[in-house]
């Protein structure tokens, strides 16, 4: 008897070699629908589209195993002789069952899984608006956090009594049904109970039978000292409670600080603009300087320039994580009089014509110095 010569691997499912097993995946998935023998009501068809699904079943066995992949790139279909068998059946336990899910929620519908699984509730997020002072010096704060809670009336039962809950004639209790589809069988969730493997027959008033209510809870929350825009914190089991008896999830309170009349935040420094008459600027002087904490006197010293920045040690934002605080920041804006009296006027042009008497003799004195370099 002749021999049958095999296909190539790549070729029964139409990809390249270099392809990915996402690939591979989706085009066996899309062979499987198409050639499955069930779907085919004349008996030569029926043998055809099976011969085509066993075809691309043995492909898609080898190519979704890297190993077996491997070995098949590099001695082709003699690879069987170098370890690993034929594909003489199905092997559910290297993804294949979740390709078959697939395919079955195709022809049978409905989603899949077994008895109600316990489900992680959803984390939450929480904006919270603070002033500036609030964000420097922390508080307490109450929140108002509107999420799903466990019901308390019948305990996430969903029932009113105990005697309320009754096995699913449907499953048996056991929350699956097998489902059989030519020479396949699979299990599925029971249509009749939704996998619960329960049936209510007398729900709870309180939640109506979803065994989670819709409530606002308040919640105390201490805003550490120091916090500023953009940051956030997490309150750990504070978001929605779970389904079935699932971990609740966590609460995420975000950051917004409002800006403030005067100060502006760097990092964990603040800063203030000083106006500065022109006179302080150039005797020196002490004034007073708007901080958190109240005023404060500051030294000017003589000859202080605009845009000159003076620093307050230690009096900024606290910093989180127990380091050292930051600094407030003054930065001088020398202000420039718009109106002189006639005293004003003389004092000044006094003071210019002394200034260019002062710059001459500094020039003199630099051209001579320069002049006698060169004698």
């Amino acid at each position: 008897m002749a021999s049958v010569t095999k296909r190539d691997y790549y070729e029964v499912l139409g990809v390249d070699r270099a392809a990915s097993d996402d690939e591979i995946k989706k085009a066996f998935r899309k062979l499987a629908r198409q050639h499955h023998p069930d779907l085919q009501s004349d008996p030569q068809l029926k043998k055809k589209a099976e011969e085509k699904f066993k075809e691309a079943n043995e492909a898609y066995e080898i190519l979704s195993n890297e190993e077996s992949r491997k070995r098949y790139d590099m001695f082709g279909h003699s690879a069987g002789q170098q370890g690993f068998g034929g594909a003489e059946g199905f092997d559910f336990g290297r993804g294949f069952g979740d390709v078959f899910g697939d395919i079955f929620e195709d022809f049978f519908g409905g989603a899949r899984g077994g008895r109600g699984r316990p489900e992680q509730g959803n984390d939450l997020q929480y904006n919270l608006e603070l002033s500036f002072e609030e964000a420097i010096d922390g508080k307490e704060a109450k929140l108002k956090i509107p999420r799903w809670e466990v019901c308390d009336s019948c305990k996430g039962t969903g029932a009113k009594s105990s005697e309320a809950v009754q096995p699913c004639r449907g499953c048996q209790g056991t929350g699956q049904i097998r489902l059989q589809q030519g020479f396949f069988s699979i299990n599925r969730a029971c249509g009749q109970c939704q996998g619960a493997g329960q049936i209510i027959t007398d729900p709870c008033p309180a939640c109506r039978g979803q065994k989670r209510v819709y409530r606002e809870r308040t919640l105390s929350v201490t805003i550490p000292a120091g916090i500023d825009t953009g940051m956030r914190f997490r309150l750990a089991r504070e978001g929605e409670h779970g389904a079935n008896g699932g971990p609740p999830g966590d609460l995420y309170v975000a950051i917004t600080v409002k800006p403030h009349r005067i100060f502006t935040r760097k990092g964990n420094d603040i800063l203030v603009e000083l106006p500065l008459d022109m006179v302080t600027a150039a005797l020196g002087g002490k004034v007073d300087v708007p901080t958190l904490k109240g005023k404060t006197s500051v030294k000017i010293p003589e000859g202080t320039q605009h845009d000159q920045v003076l620093r307050l040690k230690g009096q900024g934002a606290p910093a989180l994580k127990g380091r050292t605080a930051g600094d407030q920041l003054v930065r001088v804006n020398i202000s420039i009089p718009t109106k002189l009296s006639a005293k004003q006027r003389e004092l000044l042009a006094a003071f210019a014509k002394e200034s260019a008497t002062a710059s001459k003799d500094q020039e003199d004195s630099l051209f001579g110095k320069v002049k006698n370099m060169f004698e």
